[in-house]
């Protein structure tokens, strides 16, 4: 199983110039294209959630390796 990172940039209604990128990891079998389509309602979702902010762009991406063995590791010790 891969991770997949959703990268989101929101930024806030009040001042659209003041833009973040959250970041959501999760565990994903399918494709980068796929992963953006299944992520939409769940971001609208979370946007509906913190009116304050609205998302402008989405994009999955797959994790480095190195944070797939820090993420193994954390299973791990859980």
């Amino acid at each position: 199983m891969d991770f997949v990172e959703i990268v989101i940039l929101v930024c806030a209604i009040a001042q659209p110039d003041h833009c973040e990128d959250k970041h959501l990891q999760f565990a994903w079998r399918n494709s980068l294209r796929q992963c953006a389509m299944a992520a939409q309602p769940y971001i609208a979702q979370r946007i509906g959630d913190r009116s304050q902010w609205t998302a402008k762009e989405l994009d999955c991406e797959y994790q480095p390796a190195r944070d797939k063995a820090d993420a193994t590791a954390q299973r791990i010790r859980a």
